[in-house]
């Protein structure tokens, strides 16, 4: 089981539907919000298409590497899903019918579980269950891998499942975010003062984000991310580094550059 201080987390959502903008994807904005909580963030993010070779080869991929993975889509027994099979693949393993899920499907379901709806108690041969708490048909994790279906309003409550099943100490206290408006400057003008905070302040992550506004008017938001103490530390040398170029600066979120005179100056 992975641990706070060294897990990586991913997300892969899967579906044609997410590619082809039928659908919009609403899992990773949720995931964001879900591992916020815990003072945590992912990784990275993938979108694969309904491509079981494809996506062979990238659950081979994530699986060697260790980090804690959220997929969302392609669970199911239509002809269009390929995710449980495409996990099989990338393991090395045959899909068999888990008792367990088998036995949530006929509890449901009864008789009109057969022939089709048990399909979807066929995973990775060694896989978990994840409950389904709406209709009780159950998904899967195989190590730290957890496959839910494409409908958030079962995948959801089904991730909050699996962190307090599988990570309930998951998480960073102790972090957050700090980070300034700067009025009238732009990125190139700000670098050396960003490779000094990132040298002292390696443990941090330091981001900025420009904004290009009419008029040829900047805006900059810049800060960092990580254990609060040092944040606050780099930001508050960041701030000097900012007044002694002569850049006029605000709080993040309490300021308009629109309606700043000096970035109709800038």
């Amino acid at each position: 089981m992975a641990d706070a201080a060294a897990a990586r987390i991913g997300v892969l959502v899967i579906g044609d539907e997410i590619l082809s903008g039928k659908r919009q994807d609403r899992h990773f904005a949720h995931v964001v919000e879900t591992l916020a909580r815990r003072g945590l963030a992912p990784a990275w993010a993938r979108y694969e298409g309904d491509d079981r070779e494809a996506l062979t080869r990238t659950l081979r991929d994530t699986l060697a590497s260790g980090d804690i993975v959220f997929s969302f889509g392609g669970v199911g027994a239509t002809p269009d899903d390929h995710t449980r099979q495409a996990a099989g693949a990338a393991l090395g393993v045959p899909l068999v019918r888990h008792p367990d899920a088998v036995a949530e499907i006929v509890a449901q379901f009864g008789d009109a579980a057969y022939p089709n709806r048990v399909l979807m108690a066929e995973f990775p041969q060694g896989a978990t269950i994840i409950p389904n708490p709406v209709n009780r048909i159950a998904s899967f994790s195989v190590g730290d891998h957890h496959f839910f279906p494409g409908f958030p309003q079962m995948a959801w409550p089904m991730l909050e499942w699996v962190f307090a099943a599988r990570y309930p100490g998951l998480a960073a206290p102790g972090t957050g975010e700090r980070s300034i408006v700067v009025f009238g400057a732009g990125e190139g003008q700000l670098i050396p003062l960003m490779n000094e905070c990132v040298a002292r302040y390696p443990q941090l992550k330091l981001f900025s984000l420009p904004t290009m506004l009419p008029e040829g008017k900047r805006r900059l938001e810049l800060g960092v991310r990580g254990e609060i103490a040092a944040a606050d530390a780099a930001l508050a040398e960041l701030v000097a580094g900012i007044e002694a170029a002569g850049f006029r600066w605000e709080p993040a979120g309490t300021g308009d550059a629109e309606s700043d005179p000096e970035a109709e100056r800038a």
